[in-house]
Order: C-alpha cells, then sequence, then structure tokens
C-alpha cells in the first residue's frame, strides 16, 4: 500500500482541440502516472498488446462486466464497444498512482458518480472558428464528415458547460501552453491532496 493517495484524471474534449496530446504529456512528465486500460470488442492487431493497450474480451464477457456492474463507463464507438474497468482503476489509486481516463462527456458524467473526488478538465478551442480550422487542417475526412464532427463537438461542448462535472475548462490556444497549463493544475491539485491527507492521520 502506497502512503501516497492515488487521483483519477478524466480529460475530455471535442475532435481536434489536442486532449489526446494534452493526454500523453500528463502522463509522460507526471512521476506515477499510468494510462487507463480499457476493455473492447475490437479485434486484436498484431500491435496491440493484450493488458497494456487493451483488455480485449468477447461481447459475451462485455454483456456480464456490464450486468456485473464493473465498468466505471461503457460506450459503442463504431459497432465496437470500450469499458473502463472499475477493478483495475481502484487499485492503481491504491497503489497512490495518478490514473488516467480521457474519454467523453457522457462517460465522464458516469466516472463521476462511482468516484465523486475524480478530477475532471475540458478542454475548449478558442473559439468555434478556431476548432473548425483544425478539423479541417487534419487532411483525415471530406467537408461533409467534417461539418458533422463540428456539430458533434459543439453539441459536446454545450453538454460539459452544463453538465456541472468539470472542475477546470482549459483552452487550448498554443499547445505548449496549454500542456503546461495542464500540468500545473494537475500537480497543484495532486499536492493538495496529498497534503490534506497527511495533515489528518
Amino acid at each position: 500500500m502506497s502512503d501516497k493517495v492515488g487521483m483519477l484524471l478524466v480529460i475530455c474534449g471535442p475532435s481536434g482541440v489536442g486532449k489526446t496530446t494534452i493526454t500523453h504529456a500528463v502522463e509522460k512528465q507526471i512521476p506515477g502516472a499510468v494510462f487507463s486500460v480499457s476493455c473492447t470488442t475490437r479485434a486484436i492487431t498484431p500491435k496491440d498488446r493484450e493488458g497494456v493497450d487493451y483488455f480485449f474480451v468477447t461481447d459475451e464477457a462485455f454483456d456480464r462486466h456490464i450486468s456485473e456492474n464493473a465498468f466505471l463507463e461503457h460506450a459503442g464507438v463504431f459497432g465496437k464497444r470500450y469499458g473502463t474497468p472499475k477493478q483495475w482503476v481502484t487499485d492503481r489509486l491504491a497503489e497512490g498512482k495518478l490514473v488516467i481516463l480521457e474519454i467523453d462527456v457522457q462517460g465522464a458524467v458516469s466516472v463521476k458518480k462511482h468516484v465523486p473526488d475524480a478530477f475532471c478538465i475540458f478542454v475548449l478551442p478558442p473559439s468555434e472558428e478556431e476548432l473548425l480550422t483544425r478539423l479541417r487542417s487534419r487532411g483525415r475526412e471530406d467537408e461533409s464528415k467534417i461539418q458533422r464532427r463540428f456539430g458533434e463537438a459543439r453539441r459536446e461542448i454545450e453538454v460539459a458547460r452544463n453538465c456541472g462535472v468539470y472542475d477546470v475548462f482549459l483552452v487550448n490556444r498554443t499547445l505548449d501552453a496549454a500542456v503546461a497549463q495542464a500540468m500545473g493544475l494537475v500537480n497543484a491539485e495532486w499536492a493538495r491532496r496529498q497534503k490534506a491527507v497527511s495533515t489528518s492521520t
């Protein structure tokens, strides 16, 4: 058992806002940080590492996990399902780890119900116009798909602002500044929690 208290960090944001880059930067730069390993029903590929990239399960096993309330959150994406295993996260927190989840708004709402003291950050674009520019600059999709993704992003931001889950709304004007701000926020909150535990014991 660690003498440090663990912390669950949830990072969310719409497509194109840079949340994945920010998430990986936090994971790499903070000692004791681990990225949550999800269960998935998608097929394993030669590059995948079981238990490192994902826990690969059948649809039947996934259904069983849902019935046993074994997920902090779960969602379907393009016909495949993904879920955050509650026990894995609980075990890492008990070890004093910073456990990072990168999930959508609905997932964050579910996680907050299970783990009320989760520290939740929502990454925002500087403006809707800038978000649309960033989506186009990725060059991955045609304009109709970009517009659909942009519409989804606007809805997600609206839900995020009104759901009461997020501790911080972080505006990603430049990536380096956003990473530095995220690091500062997470380190300060984690230090505050360590201090609170040490003073109460």
